[in-house]
């Protein structure tokens, strides 16, 4: 058995690294390049990527569409940076905090020659880390050599693309009684991703029959919504409804998934937030971050449900993409249980919204 990591340990380095701002090395297709995360690049950092090679931006193509650049590859853009462009004009251009007190960012120069998979598996790469979507890339030579004499961590794009986009395979970790005020027969279970991203759990209300359907609801965790009551969207009332409901049916699984925002992380949460205070919708901010509406992986509800020895469900949701994605792991789905609670003034558009451009049925 060898000591050396595993692809799955690599990209939990990889993840960690570029949260520090530290590069890693991406190779494939017979190209490598040098990969940094915007949000946490440097001056210095960039005057020494800059010794390298000649600098890429890698954004979506949703940040693309705000900036009025073109993503020739389809999912992303590819712009030139300026020779004399430093961190305050990258950061203007990815972040969209200032976008309406500083609309005009270019002209920008999109690149369309050659291919650009390092840098879509970059953007993967900075979105699994929770950052804002946009890395630096610097095309380099003798990957190998340059990762081992600098301690970086390299990855090839056949790695990342088979692991990804797989679903990583869960560890039950531990189970405790917890009584909890919806039912004092509580039970919480902490499920642990292999591929060392965030811990998920299950709460298990009373003792359900596994054969049959189990009153189920998929929670993703809302630390504004679950813990200080925020007005802005209904996930707290939402929360202690289920856990009512279940509670008073004695028997149920509330599904806890560590997937804040969306999928896109608390700070990119806020992010939106702060756009949202601006004038635009929940969809609208995502787009300007540069993420798609939902960047969630349901997914993981349905494996965490099929460890537990259920195989039908009477799943609690307005989301219809939570019923297709059930389904479309082998779960039946026998009934779609709607859940009503916590409308208010303050949350009257992010619910409408959620409706017209989400479909989440009434």
């Amino acid at each position: 058995m060898t000591l050396a990591p595993t692809i799955l340990e690599r990209l939990t380095r990889a993840r960690g690294d570029l949260r520090m701002g530290v590069p890693v090395v991406l190779t494939g297709g017979g190209e490598a390049a040098l990969v940094v995360a915007v949000e946490a690049l440097t001056d210095a950092r960039l005057a020494t990527l800059r010794g390298f090679g000649v600098p890429v931006l890698a954004i979506t193509s949703r940040r693309a569409e705000t900036l009025k650049a073109r993503a020739y590859d389809g999912d992303l853009a590819r712009i030139a940076l300026p020779a004399d462009a430093a961190m305050g004009w990258l950061r203007a251009l990815v972040d969209p905090k200032d976008d309406l007190r500083v609309p005009m960012k270019g002209p920008l120069q999109s690149l369309r020659d050659g291919p650009a998979d390092l840098h879509r598996a970059a953007i993967a790469l900075v979105k699994a880390a929770h950052l804002l979507p946009a890395a630096v890339l610097v095309p380099v030579s003798k990957a190998l050599s340059l990762a081992a004499d600098n301690a970086l961590t390299l990855l090839t794009l056949e790695e990342i693309g088979q692991t990804l986009s797989a679903l990583s395979p869960m560890v039950d970790v531990v189970s405790a009684k917890v009584p909890l005020v919806a039912s004092q027969a509580g039970r919480v279970h902490i499920f642990r991703p292999e591929n060392g991203t965030e811990d998920h759990y299950a709460i298990e209300i009373g003792k359900p029959d596994r054969d049959l359907p189990v009153l189920a609801r998929l929670h993703s965790a809302c630390f504004t919504g679950d813990v200080l009551g925020s007005l802005k969207c209904d996930c707290g009332p939402q929360l202690r409804a289920a856990l009512a409901q279940m509670g008073a049916e004695g028997a149920g699984v509330l599904l806890y998934l560590n997937q804040e925002g969306r999928g896109i992380g608390l700070a990119n949460k806020m992010r939106a937030y702060s756009l949202q205070d601006q004038g635009f919708d929940t969809v609208e901010a995502n787009h300007r971050l540069g993420f798609e509406d939902d960047e969630r992986d349901f997914r993981i509800g349905a494996d965490i449900l099929r460890q537990m020895g259920f195989k039908s469900v009477r799943l609690m949701t307005n989301n219809p993409k939570k019923i297709a994605m059930m389904q479309g792991c082998g779960l039946i789905v026998t009934e779609r249980v709607a859940l009503h609670a916590g409308e208010n003034p303050q949350n009257a558009l992010y619910l409408r919204t959620k409706a017209d451009k989400s479909g989440h049925l009434p």
